[in-house]
């Protein structure tokens, strides 16, 4: 075993190649065993440990100031953190930030989340790039106790991502209407008061960010259960759906999801959009095939390529499966690639109005580079209604 020692450590690392990594612990103690990645955003840590696509995963941040700006509660993308656990470089300092409430550590105590610092992150990202994201145990103890064999065996124990349904573990359990728009200067989120659209969004484990920028689209938001079938969806008599991102597996959320889509592409003007794990989710309904990426995207500096325009978008990334852009049926176009590997981004189907996207447009990183995706969705549901 190659080991990496901090003096006095009340964390460890376990990869289940026998890998240890030492540091300092903060946040809360225990232990958790989750897949492990690497995010390469300079801010948003609070977003990212709240994103529901990381359930199942343990986050390495390659930025090292983690924690400066603090915590506050608007910034969450659903109601408590979903990542397993994070590594940092740095124990995290003081928060310097006006809109913060709470530091990061005791967010995380309070939340019941796991952390790691002084760990080599550049290392740890190396191994996770050159050798796949690997499954590991993260434990903190207080007075350095581990039981390094116990945590190595659980890491090798770990089940994996692929074949994993766990947008079940992270939708909503009924349904609720949303109607908060985007953030604007000085009042925080305004309500959306005059919705000209009625969309049903299937939450796979949607980020808030989605839904406040459908609201401010023009949208009246109704949020349904990822187990929702087409009976429950066309009940409301939308005038577009929406498919959410989510963590996991496609193809177990599939056993479920794909079939309802199918059904609804059934109606041949029906606006569909999808993002994410909702994308993954598009294409598997159409006739395409998903794969398990080595190490996935995850971070918000992603160029993606616009087919149609040529137009390159500053993006946000997180996911560790992909579209196979070579499986895609006739008749559906591939609309985005990533300009980091080729992998497919986004696609459309000829002649309809359905379409998705891998990256998260919500995201902003550009910071409006792709948010004409929701007005595209809101221009083809007042067609729509004018036909």
């Amino acid at each position: 075993m190659t080991q990496s020692v901090s003096p006095n450590p009340t964390a460890c690392l376990a990869l289940a190649d026998g890998t240890l990594f030492y540091g300092m612990g903060f946040g809360a103690t225990g232990q958790a065993v989750a897949e492990l990645c690497f995010n390469t955003a300079m801010t948003g840590y609070q977003e990212i440990m709240t994103d529901p696509s990381y359930a199942g995963q343990i986050v390495t941040f390659t930025f090292p100031h983690i924690g400066n700006t603090g915590v506050n509660p608007d910034d969450d993308e659903t109601g408590d953190p979903v990542a397993a656990g994070m590594v940092v470089k740095w124990d995290p300092t003081a928060p310097s930030n006006w809109r913060s409430t709470e530091t990061l550590k005791t967010w995380l105590t309070s939340t019941g989340r796991i952390a790691i610092g002084g760990i080599d992150t550049r290392r740890l990202t190396r191994v996770i790039r050159q050798q796949g994201a690997p499954h590991v145990a993260l434990a903190h103890d207080p007075d350095g106790n581990f039981d390094v064999e116990a945590l190595v065996a659980a890491a090798r124990a770990f089940a994996g991502l692929e074949g994993m349904d766990l947008a079940r573990e992270v939708t909503c359990a009924q349904s609720y209407r949303w109607d908060e728009m985007r953030w604007a200067w000085p009042d925080g989120f305004p309500r959306q008061q005059d919705a000209k659209f009625k969309v049903v969004a299937v939450d796979y484990g949607a980020k808030r960010n989605i839904l406040r920028c459908l609201a401010s689209a023009g949208c009246d938001v109704t949020v349904l259960p990822a187990t929702a079938t087409a009976e429950d969806v066309l009940a409301h008599m939308p005038d577009g759906v929406f498919l959410s991102n989510g963590p996991g597996d496609p193809v177990a959320t599939g056993a479920y999801a794909v079939p309802m889509i199918q059904t609804l592409l059934e109606d041949q003007s029906l606006p569909v959009f999808g993002i994410c794990l909702g994308h993954q989710m598009l294409a598997l309904a159409l006739g395409a095939r998903t794969v398990k990426m080595n190490h996935g995207h995850h971070g918000a500096n992603h160029p993606v390529k616009d087919m149609d325009t040529g137009k390159v978008e500053i993006t946000s990334m997180n996911h560790g499966f992909a579209v196979d852009g070579q499986s895609l049926p006739e008749g559906v176009v591939e609309t985005h690639r990533s300009l980091f590997d080729g992998s497919n981004c986004g696609i459309r189907v000829d002649g309809r109005p359905v379409w998705s996207v891998q990256h998260h447009p919500e995201a902003s990183p550009g910071p409006q580079d792709s948010f004409y995706l929701f007005e595209r969705f809101a221009a083809a549901m007042s067609r729509r209604q004018m036909a």
